[in-house]
């Protein structure tokens, strides 16, 4: 997320998304592998802004948000990460 952030400071095109913390990943395993409501409120607030700003909705058979999840891990494992 932070490479992201630093493009679009630059002004480099970014396609519009939002990033999964490395704290709320820990707390999701910290948690035995569930999303605390707090984060799952987060998640569902950021999708609804992509929702809006792109005219499309998450599940949608007609219109559908298309979204892309990509791990963030420091070293390139391509095919090492389950996303």
């Amino acid at each position: 997320g932070a490479n992201l952030a630093e493009m679009t400071n630059i002004g480099m095109p970014v396609p519009q998304g939002f990033t999964v913390s490395t704290e709320a990943c820990t707390q999701y395993y910290n948690d035995g592998g569930k999303i605390s409501p707090e984060i799952e409120a987060e998640i569902f607030e950021y999708l609804a802004k992509m929702e809006k700003l792109v005219g499309k909705r998450f599940g949608d058979r007609e219109n559908p948000l298309l979204v892309s999840v990509r791990s963030g891990s420091r070293a390139s494992m391509p095919g090492m990460m389950d996303t």
